[in-house]
């Protein structure tokens, strides 16, 4: 199988010394698995054609990305590779050959990876035809983190010393309580958070809880977002951080009940 070939490639990259360093970090082949899963989940149907994103971009933490620093350019050649066949057999069209870049990321800690995806189109007149599709947000991006041992046996939070939490969003006035792993905010109805924000795109950003952790994301905002008075396109949250989207200041809250 073709696909498996191009993972053996990947894997013989850090094989000996190399791959044992990697075992505690994150494992090159779960990020060509993780990549071929960002693309199906982001296909686009068209009039004829199912498209999916052509640029991609990983998320390191600083230890994972300075461990792949040697190896960069032949493992991002083989992703790219397993991208390219991954497509090929799911009969999908791209608009040009998959293209995956790495970043360091300093709020990620070792073992954990985000992806982001995007689709370019690199000639906008071949979009004229109707068939490619012409505004495509970018998808946020998605955080992946290293497996670990569940309990073999189900217990309670107070069993485990685990208290619970009350995760809040306030603005103007008004109060927010999150009780869902995902939450869209914007100007739309649609939205889980609507804002009467003219300056608030109608979905400008997602609260995503990732494990432990709470982040914020734009979804391809117009005016974007600005933690704490910078501005991000993802970051991870702590409570009484200030987030401000358009003309909106919202706080982000964490406490014991």
């Amino acid at each position: 199988m073709v696909l498996r070939s191009i993972e053996r490639k990947i894997e013989s990259l850090f094989e000996g010394i190399f791959g044992r360093a990697f075992r505690t970090n994150v494992q090159p082949v779960e990020l060509a698995r993780k990549l071929a899963k960002e693309m199906d989940d982001h296909r686009n149907v068209s009039v004829s054609r199912v498209y999916v994103p052509n640029e991609y971009t990983v998320f390191l933490s600083p230890p994972d990305h300075e461990q792949f620093e040697s190896y960069e350019d032949n493992l991002r050649s083989e992703l790219q590779e397993y991208l390219s066949e991954h497509a090929r057999r799911e009969d999908y069209a791209l608009l040009s050959p998959p293209r995956v870049t790495m970043e360091t990321d300093a709020d990620l800690d070792v073992g954990e990876f985000g992806i982001a995806t995007r689709m370019v189109h690199p000639d906008r007149r071949r979009a004229a035809d109707g068939d490619v599709p012409l505004d495509v947000e970018p998808g946020a991006t998605m955080i992946y983190k290293p497996k670990v041992q569940q309990p073999t046996q189900a217990v309670s939070a107070e069993e485990l010393g685990v208290e619970q939490e009350l995760v809040t969003l306030s603005w103007n006035g008004d109060r927010h309580e999150v009780k869902q792993q995902r939450v869209v905010i914007g100007r739309s109805r649609d939205c889980d958070i609507q804002l009467a924000d003219a300056n608030v795109s109608r979905r400008h950003a997602e609260l995503r809880q990732e494990g432990a952790s709470f982040w914020i994301v734009d979804l391809g905002s117009t005016n974007g977002i600005e933690v704490n008075g910078k501005r991000i396109k993802r970051a991870k949250l702590r409570s009484g951080d200030t987030i401000t989207m358009g003309s909106t200041e919202l706080t982000f809250s964490r406490e014991s009940e």
